[in-house]
């Protein structure tokens, strides 16, 4: 296995965004601190900013917040938030009460945290200390933090989700028939948000329809406040789902909000890969654990430094590509724990050598292609990114950070 970056490394360019360039990439490789990386993690502050810009539009005149759960969905909350409070974003949402703690503080005063994950028991606390606005899931919940905050004298907000389909977390229909008939259960609290979750908002699914419907009859039935519905794929299914506040995740990462039509967000990262090793190969040789890929014929082998380890999909094997020398390249053999193998056979002699980088996600190899390829979702390919990579941050400057 190649030598890494040790857990952290991380670099700051405040060269146009290396997302998109590969000369910044081996102007990035021949740094010090980057020298021994077995791979490069460039992230692009300034296309996350923009993607957010691209959507707090969309969802005009409803207000946009930021999802920035899972460490800002693997490329760093720590260095995401900040840069989108520069853009203008004033509310952030994550999944756990200890994310919102972390990301109060990297946020400037004034922006609003609302964790999803409900109200852990004895935690009362800690969400009012750290000005954490939580997600009432159940009318226990609900009760919880009405006790506290007239305990406190202080009318708290909350955000109150109602399932409307999802049938994971929410009020359920008959926790919302008893909140609507007995509305003194919100007395002490101030409803900041009443919310619902879309579970087909990526495809053209009649199941929207009949979640907007649902949400909209329970907001009928409840007192007024403000109300929010529409993830990333939501804010494009139109005006009716967008509601007070848009809920966007995945698509700020450069994820496609609208699968099988192009993309319109920018790509915000490019992971490289460092060659270790050229061989040639003939048959019957054959390549990787279990002697899965059987070379036929002369061919090249480059085997490069990463692996499952590093969160690059097992099931890639046999599957995947990298693009190198200017062509896409196929994964062969199994991913193992540090190591990928790379049939190079069709590409001139001397165009991949070691120590050399290819490209895994990119502009060549964007990460809705990538999880494709690996029977996923860009969801998961982002948030499993791993620790072991060397880690640079662009754009920067020039959001004035």
């Amino acid at each position: 296995m190649a030598p890494s970056a040790p857990s952290g490394s991380i670099s700051t360019a405040s060269s146009p965004s290396s997302a998109t360039s590969t000369s910044t990439t081996a102007a990035v490789a021949s740094t010090s601190e980057a020298a021994r990386a077995g791979a490069i993690l460039t992230i692009d502050l300034a296309a996350i900013a923009a993607n957010w810009r691209t959507l707090r539009d969309r969802a005009g005149p409803a207000a946009c917040a930021a999802v920035v759960k899972a460490d800002a969905y693997g490329l760093g909350a720590a260095r995401v938030a900040p840069a989108l409070a520069v853009a203008g974003c004033r509310s952030f949402v994550v999944a756990t009460l200890d994310e919102a703690i972390a990301l109060r503080g990297v946020l400037p005063e004034g922006t609003e945290v609302i964790c999803l994950g409900g109200l852990p028991a004895d935690s009362e606390g800690e969400f009012q200390r750290h000005a954490v606005t939580p997600v009432l899931n159940h009318l226990g919940e609900v009760e919880r933090w009405r006790v506290f905050a007239r305990w406190r004298g202080t009318p708290y907000p909350a955000v109150i989700h109602i399932d409307t389909g999802m049938n994971r977390l929410g009020l359920g229909p008959d926790e919302l028939d008893r909140l609507a008939t007995e509305p003194d259960r919100l007395d002490g609290l101030t409803v900041r948000l009443w919310m619902s979750h879309l579970a087909c908002a990526e495809a053209d699914s009649p199941m929207n329809a009949a979640q907007l419907a649902a949400f909209r009859a329970a907001l009928a039935r409840l007192p007024a406040a403000p109300a929010s519905l529409a993830n990333s794929s939501g804010l494009f299914l139109g005006s009716d789902y967008r509601f007070d506040l848009a809920r966007p995740g995945c698509a700020l990462y450069g994820v496609n909000p609208t699968p099988g039509r192009p993309n319109p967000m920018s790509g915000v990262i490019r992971l490289d890969a460092r060659v270790l090793q050229v061989r040639n190969v003939d048959s019957p040789m054959t390549v990787g654990y279990g002697a899965t890929h059987r070379v036929a014929g002369s061919g090249k082998v480059a085997t490069v430094a990463v692996g499952y380890a590093d969160g690059y999909a097992r099931t890639l094997s046999g599957r995947g590509h990298v693009h190198v020398g200017g062509a896409a390249a196929p994964v062969v053999g199994r991913i193992s724990m540090d190591l990928i193998t790379v049939d190079i056979s069709h590409l001139p002699d001397g165009a991949v050598v070691p120590n050399a980088f290819v490209e895994l996600i990119g502009p060549s190899r964007p990460v809705d292609t990538v999880a494709e390829e690996g029977g996923t979702i860009g969801y998961e390919i982002l948030t499993a990114l791993g620790r072991r990579y060397h880690r640079v941050y662009t754009g920067g400057a020039a959001e004035g950070l």
